[in-house]
């Protein structure tokens, strides 16, 4: 009896907090689709309107009191910059939600990156639907070395990258999915490099990283190219790159710094396969390069760039797809690249790719809107 009235009173308390603190959030849907996403507020912004006391509390749906998943971004600061709310909205509808300060539940990893020293210091990421991975400074002159972005053909919601390294077994599909993608000498999925006379020219894979986050629901870090002299130009890259939960496609940052130059020619690009007759979509007026594979078997792998508001230069070359811009100092190229699977089951034709991309797109150009009540 008493442990009844206890778990009555903390619900009932839990009511109360809720009640008192009548500040709420509104997300609203101005598209014609359903949004599934992550929405970003500012965490001052958000401590502010909540007059918040601690960075501990609980963010629930007005509507039906459901708990929403939230990750605190700190973007390798040591407080909180960000606070990252997992959200779906129906087409033309809103979400309202206000905080207690109850302690959240915990939220189920569903983003994911590290260092991998044991397999020749790839650096590897991966969310629920996707996996990826860079190459690392041991990989350079072996009979392995490759120069873009690998993708790991995932088929299941479990994070995979620490399993299939451990058993090094990830070229065989045990359920799970598959590494089966042949980067070679391209760009593989969404990379980019300097482009120098018209010449693609492959920099030197990155010498040092550091993970901003890790999850639960969005992954970023950075990678750091040693400088280097490209043709005349001494050229550093940085690479930021985030992945959410449930996307496709990461968010690029491509920065260069040119001590030769006030700006660097590049090129964004996608490995392509020996075949007669391509199935790509080039659509520079919203940016989007859509790829669709060859069969391999019963395999297929569709890859995708989007480059919003950015003038380039399509180049349909022998052995990759190329969109070729230029990169100012201080300026970084912020663009998005990924991939699917058709085993995964949720993209599984060139139409459904298409699809997804121009949506993708569609929903750049259509943000959720916020709006704070009191």
């Amino acid at each position: 009896m008493k442990k009844t009235f206890i778990l009555s009173m903390t619900l009932g308390l839990s009511s109360i907090a809720f009640a008192q603190n009548n500040k709420t959030i509104t997300i609203n849907n101005p598209s014609a689709v359903t949004r599934t996403e992550l929405i970003s507020i500012p965490y001052t912004t958000f401590e502010k309107h909540f007059e918040l006391k601690k960075n501990v509390f609980t963010i629930v749906s007005s509507k039906d009191k459901a708990e929403l998943a939230y990750q605190l971004e700190k973007l390798g600061q040591p407080a909180p910059q960000n606070v990252l709310i997992q959200v779906s909205i129906a087409p033309k509808s809103s979400l309202t939600f206000g905080i207690t300060g109850n302690t959240p539940q915990a939220v189920a990893p569903k983003a994911y990156a590290r260092y991998v020293p044991e397999r020749k210091d790839d650096f590897a990421w991966e969310n629920d639907i996707a996996a990826f991975r860079a190459y690392g400074k041991a990989l350079e002159g072996s009979s392995e070395d490759a120069q873009g972005f690998d993708f790991w053909a995932k088929r299941s919601n479990d994070l995979v990258i620490d399993e299939w390294y451990k058993t090094g077994d990830y070229h065989a599909d045990h359920g799970k999915g598959l590494d089966y993608y042949s980067v070679g000498q391209t760009l593989g999925v969404g990379d980019a490099t300097p482009f120098i006379d018209q010449q693609v020219v492959y920099h030197k894979h990155y010498r040092q990283y550091e993970v901003l986050d890790n999850g639960p629901l969005r992954t970023t870090f950075k990678l750091t190219y040693e400088p280097e002299n490209v043709k005349g130009q001494q050229l550093q890259v940085e690479k930021t790159i985030s992945l959410d939960a449930g996307s496709q496609l990461n968010k690029i940052s491509y920065a260069v710094k040119n001590t030769s130059s006030g700006s660097t020619p590049i090129v964004v690009g996608l490995a392509k396969r020996k075949e007669d007759q391509p199935q790509f979509l080039n659509d520079p007026k919203n940016g989007i390069l859509a790829y669709w594979e060859p069969a391999e078997g019963d395999k297929i792998t569709g890859t995708a760039l989007i480059l919003p508001k950015v003038n380039y230069v399509f180049k349909d070359s022998p052995k990759q797809f190329l969109l070729a811009t230029t990169v100012k100092n201080n300026q970084p190229l912020v663009y998005f690249a990924g991939a699917a699977f058709n085993k995964a089951g949720k993209i599984t034709s060139f139409d459904q790719w298409q699809s997804y991309i121009k949506e993708f797109r569609n929903n750049l150009n259509q943000p959720l809107t916020i709006k704070y009540a009191k």
